[in-house]
């Protein structure tokens, strides 16, 4: 393929018989076309065509040449037809992460897109971890926080606010009583994330409402957190929208915007306007307004 566009030139001679018909069809200037079919005489050693007044007429040679790039250059308007053809259909691979606990609010989402495509393979992989969307590891992500996501080359969009609430389980209520204001949480335990530095809303205004040595049960996955709760290790945060429909668990304190965290679609540009991403873009955007 190093000299394809030589040999693509002696192609567009045949078929036009002209210097010229080849340079128009090709949308080069004529001196490039008779350089590139000097050229190509010249590596192969033999004459592609017999010159004379009213053009070029391909030699036995030649013949056998240009069968070959007829079918080639066939071959290559096919596949591009077929590539441009997927490029605008919604098929495929579609990776998808967010952090644990927005994957409860996702999953039905993205279980319906994925009927309305049945052509998608719809991944979700539930982390903690930031996926590096540049090295494609990711196609969509979901991220929380209080400002938008700063990565470069990244497309970030507001998605919508994840409410969140204080919870307890009727069993420690029942043994520890309900708290009635913020003043009484200073007589109960918590279940809380390990990172002590988390810049979650709602864990920066624990720490700022509880001592440290109320938070009695510590875990760095989500899944942890909501069992010890259930299991009434204490009161902890949990998403409103799972945690309201748990006939176990009881919100403390009522709702508060302030413990809400924001999140954010982010794509990388370079996939942003692939037509299986911006399907699934919209269809969150849409669902989520």
């Amino acid at each position: 393929m190093e000299h394809w566009d030589e040999v693509r030139t002696a192609y567009h001679v045949a078929r036009c018989g002209t210097v010229s018909g080849a340079a128009e069809a090709l949308g080069v200037h004529h001196a490039t076309v008779i350089r590139h079919i000097d050229a190509l005489e010249g590596r192969l050693g033999v004459k592609l065509f017999q010159r004379h007044a009213r053009g070029y007429t391909p030699t036995e040679a030649g013949e056998d040449l240009l069968r070959v790039a007829k079918a080639t250059d066939e071959q290559f308007s096919q596949l591009a037809g077929r590539i441009k053809g997927r490029g605008s259909e919604v098929t495929g691979e579609l990776v998808v992460t967010a952090l644990p606990e927005i994957t409860p609010l996702l999953a039905p989402v993205l279980g319906a897109f994925q009927i309305e495509h049945p052509g998608v393979v719809v991944r979700l992989l539930a982390s903690e971890r930031v996926f590096r969307l540049e090295y494609g590891e990711a196609h969509v992500a979901v991220r929380a926080g209080s400002e938008a996501p700063g990565e470069l080359d990244n497309v970030v969009q507001r998605l919508t606010v994840l409410e969140v609430g204080l919870f307890g389980s009727c069993d420690y209520l029942e043994r520890q009583g309900r708290p009635a204001s913020e003043a009484e949480l200073m007589q109960h335990h918590f279940v809380t994330t390990d990172d002590t530095e988390s810049r979650a809303p709602f864990a920066v205004w624990l720490r700022g409402h509880a001592p440290v040595e109320a938070m009695t049960f510590r875990a760095d996955d989500f899944r942890a957190q909501e069992q010890a709760i259930l299991a009434g290790a204490g009161l902890g945060f949990l998403p409103r929208a799972e945690a309201l429909g748990n006939d176990a668990l009881v919100e403390v304190l009522g709702h508060r915007e302030d413990w809400d965290v924001p999140l954010w679609l982010v794509t990388h540009m370079d996939l942003h306007r692939t037509a299986k991403v911006q399907a699934l873009v919209q269809y969150l955007k849409e669902h989520f307004k």
